[in-house]
């Protein structure tokens, strides 16, 4: 399964950003409103200059305490963004994610977001790819 088909089969295929000057306040706002574990931090909503996820707001309390939020969200974003491309597999993003030990993933092309998938998105797709294939192998067993 490619990522292209996880963006097609997800309910919601928009992307929260929030500019980098937004505080973290705001941010962990942003992301109880929407019931989201990251937002993306990008000037025009299509390039992505930083990640901050609850961890990072997290993070940023244990630094600062509750001064940290009325930070900026770049002052404690992820700087160095790992992203993937629609072409890539589901097993390919499970591997990155594992490896990296993260949740969330951009899916850019051109430089631009085209989405985001997530590490439940990518682990439906993997069970429902399955259930397919468990269907199919029980389809061949009993002559279907």
């Amino acid at each position: 399964m490619l990522v292209q088909q996880i963006l097609n089969s997800k309910a919601n295929d928009n992307v929260i950003s929030v500019a980098p000057k937004t505080t973290i306040a705001e941010a962990a706002a942003i992301l109880t409103k929407h019931k989201i574990g990251t937002v993306i931090i990008s000037e025009d909503g299509k390039t992505a200059t930083g990640v901050l996820s609850e961890r990072d707001i997290v993070r940023a309390i244990v630094h600062r305490g509750t001064q940290a939020l009325n930070a900026h969200v770049d002052d404690f974003m992820t700087r160095k963004i790992v992203t993937c491309r629609r072409e890539a597999t589901a097993d390919q993003v499970l591997t990155i994610m594992t490896d990296r030990r993260f949740r969330h993933l951009p899916v850019v092309e051109n430089g631009e977001m085209i989405g985001l998938i997530t590490q439940g998105d990518v682990v439906k797709a993997k069970l429902s790819e399955l259930a397919m294939e468990k269907d199919a192998l029980e389809g061949m067993i009993m002559g279907y």
